[in-house]
């Protein structure tokens, strides 16, 4: 996985920093997610993995499922990838490139747990106190996970807090066994 991830990076970061010149950092955002999802899906990874099309069948398939979904410069970066065999790393792209644009955009987001449903109010104090730890805009994605117990599991990037019943009893548990 970290070589994929190396491998993405230079196409990124250079996608990254010709949208954020012509400020056009939403676009791009919504051109990766669409050609993530076509990348991702089974009949398109097994044409990837055939060695029977050329890189150029490969991109123009994948520009054809696309449509008018794309630009020219969409288009030609389907095509540089396709010439570089980088068509799967097209999720490994989007990914950096999302990081990088909550980077510079001051965001994150924050996926938020619960074990029953939080309340407009609750979500909101809950936003402004992340914002103020993270010193960034929160962006929050809430579920409900009834196994939980009680309390909120909150992951925000490589931050987790585990304000969970379910994860106070495992460290109890462990606390207990060693």
């Amino acid at each position: 996985m970290a070589e994929l991830t190396t491998l993405a990076r230079p196409y990124a970061k250079a996608l990254f920093e010709t949208a954020q010149a012509a400020d056009t950092l939403s676009a791009w955002s919504a051109v990766l997610t669409l050609l993530t999802a076509v990348v991702r899906e089974p009949a398109v990874q097994s044409l990837l993995d055939s060695p029977a099309l050329t890189a150029r069948q490969q991109a123009d398939t994948i520009i054809d499922i696309c449509g008018d979904a794309l630009d020219d410069k969409a288009r030609n970066l389907v095509g540089l990838l396709a010439t570089n065999r980088r068509l799967p790393l097209i999720p490994q792209i989007g990914e950096q490139f999302e990081a990088l644009k909550a980077l510079r955009e001051q965001t994150v987001d924050v996926e938020l747990v619960s074990a029953r449903e939080i309340s407009t109010e609750q979500q909101q104090a809950l936003s402004e106190v992340l914002s103020r730890k993270l010193d960034r805009q929160v962006n929050i994605n809430l579920s409900v996970d009834q196994s939980l117990l009680g309390g909120v599991l909150i992951r925000a990037g490589d931050t987790i807090i585990d304000g969970s019943v379910r994860g106070r009893l495992n460290k109890l548990a462990e606390a207990l066994h060693s």
